[in-house]
């Protein structure tokens, strides 16, 4: 395990409450549901849970029973406004939401496409919010996403609390409408809510884009971004679920936005930089003008991967650490070595 930095000293338990037992003091007893619990972030927040926190638990699937699953896994199949929650909510005090029906890149963004959002990430957002509501659930917190408040900010300041939502995408805008629908529930119904929007999460198993690059960099693969210099937030993943558990039990989250970060920003060229380094392999970058990359991108339609590549998306998270008193315990260095140690940990195992 990678160890992070708490007051100068390292400590080996993830997290604001760990030096003095702070979460212990706080939970009291609350029982936490976590959907989505097989998904990259919702697994890391059990594993987080059941590992520091001596605390009841309910997880849920939506597919077929999990091997070995036991009493506190709970099938609620696919998620949407008929969706039955009654047995996963019973008995618990607060719900971190982390199902969704995910971004995907070859999503066109057509009317089909933004139904099927709309009926997982917003219908079935609505539908648990009122049910947990009913069953006397105290508290929401819902993982949105930084999409909500647009794609880039090339010449911009950092997106902020205070921002506009502006989503470009279905999936932007299916988690920009589920923030309204639980800001409506919570006005009807006295739910607490707090809403927590992260930008890109990595960490140990992450998948899509950022696995493709570990692969390139880690083949010695010569990478065309020696010269881009954009800025681009992201935040790991025990970062993230830091942040969520502070979100579940302090009384100042409560009707909140907030965004997350690690609160350092890198170039893609830093980016693969790091990573080189995690791997222990030299960085191959070559001296591509950004403008060169921008019109090929433009020119075969990918002018949405150039954007993320060379554009900038920096996120402001300062709300977080002035309200609540929260720092991101691992910096973006332990983060991407811990990364790294996983990826190379698979790429071993499976020869």
């Amino acid at each position: 395990m990678i160890l992070c930095k708490f007051n100068g000293k390292q400590d080996s338990r993830i997290g604001w409450f760990s030096a003095k037992g702070e979460w212990r003091k706080k939970m009291g007893g609350t029982a936490i549901l976590i959907t989505g619990a097989t998904g990259f972030v919702g697994h890391a927040l059990a594993r987080r849970l059941q590992r520091d926190a001596e605390i009841q638990i309910r997880k849920t699937y939506r597919a077929a029973p999990l091997d070995g699953a036991t009493g506190d896994w709970v099938g609620v199949g696919d998620i949407g406004p008929d969706t039955d929650w009654s047995k996963a909510l019973a008995g618990n005090e607060v719900v971190i939401h982390c199902a969704a029906r995910v971004h995907v890149m070859h999503d066109a963004g057509s009317a089909e496409s933004l139904a099927q959002f709309r009926r997982v990430n917003v219908d079935g957002t609505r539908n648990l919010a009122r049910q947990a509501a009913a069953a006397g659930v105290r508290r929401l917190v819902f993982v949105s996403s930084i999409k909500v408040n647009g794609e880039i900010t090339t010449g911009l300041p950092p997106f902020s609390h205070h921002s506009v939502p502006a989503p470009q995408d279905a999936y932007g805008i299916s988690k920009w409408e589920a923030e309204q629908q639980l800001w409506q529930t919570a006005q009807e119904t006295g739910l607490q809510v707090v809403v927590v929007r992260p930008p890109l999460v990595y960490g140990p198993g992450v998948k899509a884009n950022f696995l493709r690059l570990m692969q390139a960099v880690q083949r010695g693969l010569p990478l065309p971004f020696g010269l881009v210099d954009n800025r681009r937030s992201m935040v790991y993943v025990d970062n993230l679920t830091d942040l969520l558990l502070r979100c579940a039990v302090d009384a100042r989250a409560a009707s909140q936005t907030f965004l997350a970060s690690d609160g350092t920003d890198l170039s893609t060229r830093s980016l693969v930089q790091h990573l080189a380094g995690a791997l222990g392999r030299p960085a191959r970058l070559i001296n591509v003008p950004p403008t060169m990359m921008h019109a090929v991108t433009g020119l075969i339609g990918k002018k949405d991967v150039a954007d993320r590549l060379l554009g900038s998306l920096q996120v402001d998270s300062s709300h977080a650490q002035t309200l609540l008193n929260w720092t991101p315990p691992c910096s973006i260095e332990e983060g991407m070595e811990a990364t790294a140690a996983a990826f190379l940990a698979q790429t071993a195992s499976t020869g």
